[in-house]
């Protein structure tokens, strides 16, 4: 099973930013975890990120007939982004949202999720466990 992963915008600041929310860890420490998990389950995942709405559409539009499955952590956009989850609809890959922290016990703005409707399941809170259960959700189709 091949997997993209996507993660969206200020994800690569990953252990500078809000360190009491998002943990010390990197980016790059991110995309070892994420390896080293897929590795575990047996997958394999291919990681992209980016702080534009358009190269995340144009991302999941590509992976239409290469990827089996999309883990997705679309940051800010989960709470903006109309044309993220469309782009979903469109290529039917099975998707899991994935976010680093609890959005539901943060801001009220964060509570909403347009990307939700697009997946199979939601993970929040886990840290970069969240990206395992994910990926673990897709290749066992548990949803």
């Amino acid at each position: 099973m091949k997997i993209l992963v996507i993660n969206g915008p200020n994800i690569n600041m990953l252990g500078l930013r809000e360190p009491e929310i998002y943990g010390s860890k990197s980016y790059a420490d991110l995309l070892a975890f994420i390896q080293s998990a897929a590795a575990e389950i047996g997958v394999e995942a291919e990681c992209f990120q980016s702080n534009s709405e358009g190269a995340i559409v144009d991302a999941i539009q590509a992976a239409h007939g290469k990827f089996d499955g999309i883990v997705i952590n679309p940051a800010a956009y989960t709470h903006t982004s109309i044309a993220v989850p469309d782009a979903m609809k469109a290529v039917a890959i099975p998707a899991v949202e994935v976010h680093i922290s609890d959005v539901a016990a943060r801001e009220p703005y964060r509570r909403v999720s347009y990307t939700r409707e697009a997946c199979v399941k939601t993970i929040a809170g886990d840290g970069f466990e969240g990206y395992k259960t994910a990926m673990r959700v897709l290749a066992n189709k548990e949803w």
